[in-house]
């Protein structure tokens, strides 16, 4: 029954079992955690081949000595394989170290400071600087953007992405407006994919918006399905290339939750001239990346079909502690109007909404049983969810044991939230 439709004996007969249940958790002294993405451990297991992998053979297919200075851009190999992951050309590719948020940062700084397009270009000429932040959306997006003094301008994001009719309305009136954050497939936290449409309408924004405008595209969860029939991306490269606009758009991916999450391989892809810009940029940090690390990830993954297959691997080790989250929320929560839930196709995240205002009881409900969930709020720029409803869970990184406890438990903070708030609205 509808939490709203009960009357107020029972909701006092529920939170008197409810309390019973929430004290007698606290006295397991639980320690459990659902608060980051992190691949588990039986996932980075998965590619322990890396280790040792080159058995001394450090030449790159044209000759060229991985262990040496030099290919600021990557080796060409690596670019043949992780270029279809972005669906881009070779000749748009840029492969760098082991982090696409370091790629990000340094976009977003030289856009800044330098200028993607010449010194009057440059961000920081200007008054104020806006981007927009599709919400609920990427923490480290959002932190990424305080650290630099940015304003993060939030819209919201429907099941088909970011609300275009929102997003081209503020490009074309503000701009202030220089950019957009988005996670396209499997979004971060929702695992929404952004249909066609979406795409299309994101990649014609350099139409409406000022001459310096971008789209930060990180595709951080592009291969990472959960099942076969996972919905597809359109490809933004394609629809820029017709409306040309295709200097606004930079793409991100990575192996972070592909092979090592510490010591994987990130690429960026744009336009030529940007990556020309932004390589003579890149140039005074650094006389090249990693390449033995990429040549490491060359010979382990071998092609497209390679990648893969290893992704196969990973989502066989994923789907329980998805489907065992999924499957408790549905068993706890369905019908009972005390939260919503997406059940994504892939990526790495469960999107939940409590009743608004719940949020944060809930967290700090579920710290007080031992277990350690996404602070409320983190999911919006500055911390603060309008509607304090909002939690991501990741339920990755736990033994499926730890995930089906925690959800578990997660749930019924959920409840003892919800009766408790419930009571308070029927006493007036």
């Amino acid at each position: 029954m509808q939490i709203d439709q009960l009357t107020p004996d029972a909701l006092e007969s529920q939170l008197h079992d409810l309390e019973a249940q929430y004290a007698t958790l606290s006295e397991r002294g639980l320690s459990l955690d659902l608060t980051r993405g992190k691949p588990g451990t039986d996932q980075v297991s998965l590619a322990d081949a890396l280790d040792g992998i080159l058995e001394g053979n450090y030449l790159a297919e044209d000759g060229t000595d991985a262990r040496n200075y030099g290919g600021l851009d990557g080796l060409p190999e690596a670019k043949r394989l992780f270029a279809p992951v972005l669906g881009v050309p070779e000749s748009e590719i840029l492969i760098g170290g082991n982090s696409s948020l370091t790629l990000m940062y340094m976009v977003i700084d030289f856009a800044l400071t330098v200028g993607l397009r010449g010194p009057q270009s440059a961000w920081g000429n200007a008054d104020e600087v806006k981007i927009l932040c599709p919400v609920p959306g990427y923490d480290r997006h959002f932190a990424l953007c305080q650290h630099l003094g940015i304003e993060m301008v939030p819209v919201p994001l429907l099941d088909t992405g970011p609300d275009m009719d929102i997003v081209e309305k503020r490009v074309s009136e503000d701009p202030a407006i220089k950019g957009i954050w988005c996670v396209p497939r499997f979004s971060n936290p929702t695992g929404c994919v952004y249909d066609e449409s979406t795409v299309r309408r994101l990649a014609g924004l350099g139409k409406l918006a000022s001459d310096d405008f971008i789209v930060m595209y990180d595709n951080a969860y592009a291969v990472h399905t959960l099942y076969p029939d996972a919905p597809e991306l359109a490809n933004i490269r394609d629809f820029a290339q017709q409306q040309g606009t295709q200097d606004t758009v930079f793409q991100f991916g990575s192996t972070s939750k592909i092979s090592f999450a510490g010591a994987g391989v990130a690429f960026l892809a744009s336009s030529e001239s940007n990556l020309k810009a932004f390589k003579a940029h890149l140039g005074y940090q650094s006389i090249g990346p990693d390449k033995v690390n990429q040549l490491r990830h060359v010979r382990f993954f071998r092609d497209a079909a390679g990648i893969r297959s290893h992704m196969d691997q990973h989502a066989a080790l994923l789907r329980p502690r998805f489907e065992a989250v999924l499957a408790t929320l549905e068993r706890e929560l369905a019908g009972s109007g005390m939260g919503d839930w997406i059940s994504p196709q892939g990526g790495y995240f469960i999107s939940f909404d409590t009743r608004p205002g719940l949020a944060r009881e809930v967290v700090r409900l579920a710290a007080g049983i031992g277990v350690a969930l996404t602070p409320a709020g983190a999911t919006f720029p500055y911390g603060e969810d309008p509607d304090d409803k909002n939690i991501r869970l990741a339920p990755s990184y736990p033994s499926l044991e730890d995930v089906e406890a925690t959800a578990a438990a997660f749930a019924l903070c959920v409840k003892l939230a919800s009766v408790r708030q419930r009571l308070q609205e029927v006493r007036g």
